[in-house]
């Protein structure tokens, strides 16, 4: 609750200063919002439900909640007051530097259903329909083919050869030399420019992806064609998409030989994001794999709170049962 000066009593009793976390009903959807914000050698802080960056040049207001990512790169400092009105609104924090993305992430869903979760947990749970999602990732990739008699090894054959062949296009489209993806995860300035730029354009691809799968209520660990990482429905859903954002923008940005790569390609990446409506497509996309339409209005929505019974599947919850035990 918040008293008259604007503190705010939690759970565990403790009293806070500050505005109160905003309503998630008032939060913009996810397929509504921008897709990330980049800032280095600033202060991030909160001021009411806007986060603030403040730098040598001055300081400006965004309103957390049309965030989709926060993109943190080197010399940048945030407060616990920023965190905290970030994750109430659904956001999520990448901190990235030369050594690539990393995902410490704050985030929570725009939903408290956990419905799309339990339809992830029990399809990605059972080799049938795990199978069935993963094949469908990949008709996704080869509209004009049918995937769904080949084996998960002739899947993924296909895959490597298709995103060979994407490489080699776009070097001969942009005549920027190309020999292979070769990088060093602990030493970004060790690569070429236009292994830097694919560097930083998959960073920027992961972090918005994970955003929007939190956003979702979904989990980024359990994945169908990538496992055992935390991260391995993030790598799922971005590679959709690397073909059509990632790869392109990394080869046109190095044509243009800019003087710092990994900004140039976070502008390019921003803008592609834009201009392909890329958080749309993910969460209609995330959606179908899952079985859900994209118009399906049954998902229950708000505070739904159910207690699990083995014969009904759900029953109400914050009832007292102790009559019908007796």
């Amino acid at each position: 609750m918040t008293d008259s000066h604007g503190s705010t009593s939690g759970a565990d009793g403790l009293v806070r200063s500050g505005s109160p976390p905003p309503d998630i009903a008032s939060l913009a959807r996810v397929d509504d919002r921008l897709s990330f914000l980049y800032f280095e050698h600033c202060r991030i802080n909160r001021a009411d439900n806007a986060i603030t960056v403040h730098d040598e040049n001055g300081t400006i207001h965004i309103p957390s909640a049309v965030l989709s990512v926060l993109m943190l790169g080197p010399g940048t400092s945030v407060t616990h007051d920023a965190m905290t009105v970030i994750s109430e609104s659904g956001s999520t924090v990448v901190w990235v530097g030369e050594r690539g993305v990393r995902m410490y992430a704050s985030g929570k869903p725009l939903t408290h259903s956990s419905s799309l979760l339990q339809r992830q947990a029990e399809l990605s749970t059972n080799r049938r329909s795990r199978i069935a999602v993963a094949r469908s990732m990949y008709q996704m990739r080869f509209p004009n083919e049918d995937v769904s008699s080949l084996t998960m090894q002739q899947l993924r054959g296909r895959e490597g050869a298709r995103i060979r062949r994407t490489y080699r296009e776009w070097s001969q489209r942009t005549s920027v030399p190309w020999d292979k993806r070769d990088y060093d995860p602990h030493s970004f300035e060790s690569s070429t420019d236009i292994n830097k730029a694919l560097s930083a354009a998959h960073a920027c691809l992961y972090g918005l992806t994970h955003a929007v799968i939190i956003a979702m209520g979904c989990s980024p660990g359990l994945g169908f064609v990538h496992t055992g990482h935390e991260n391995s429905f993030v790598y799922d859903i971005a590679d959709l998409y690397k073909a059509e954002t990632s790869i392109p923008v990394a080869f046109k940005t190095v044509a243009l030989t800019p003087k710092d790569v990994g900004a140039a390609t976070r502008r390019n990446m921003r803008d592609s994001f834009f201009d392909e409506k890329i958080i749309r497509k993910m969460v209609h996309d995330i959606k179908a794999l899952l079985g859900v339409s994209h118009e399906d209005d049954s998902l229950p929505e708000g505070d739904h709170v159910a207690l699990w019974d083995e014969a009904l599947g759900e029953v109400p919850s914050g009832r007292s049962y102790s009559e019908e035990a007796e």
